[in-house]
């Protein structure tokens, strides 16, 4: 005869596949790229990557701060990095995405999003 099962460890077992599945995902880890910001200049000034891959800039100049900001996507706009600090984005998107520095617009880089 079989043993009843209750209705919460009934609810528990049909909650397991998609569990596992969830856990399989965070298992791929997400590579970060790093930009490095110095004497005035994005390095390297363009970087491709995987759609759900992110990017770090990390400030390395001396005195300065910059920001990154994306003119094409609303003006999107990282807080101030001083000296020793960085910002990160994680891009889902397929495509160009230009950015500039915000306080020197003079300093331009692009990040190639494929799939």
């Amino acid at each position: 005869m079989p043993v009843p099962i209750s209705p919460i460890l009934r609810a528990t077992l049909r909650c397991v596949p998609a569990l596992l599945a969830f856990a399989a995902g965070l298992a791929v880890a997400q590579t970060v790229h790093e930009v490095g910001i110095r004497e005035y200049r994005f390095e390297p000034a363009e970087l491709r990557i995987k759609a759900g891959d992110a990017v770090r800039w990390s400030n390395r100049e001396k005195r300065t701060s910059h920001s990154v900001v994306f003119p094409a996507e609303g003006g999107l706009e990282s807080e101030r990095m001083f000296p020793g600090e960085s910002w990160q984005r994680t891009f889902d998107q397929r495509g160009r995405h230009d950015y500039q520095c915000g306080p020197h617009p003079e300093m331009k880089g692009v990040v190639l999003v494929e799939e």
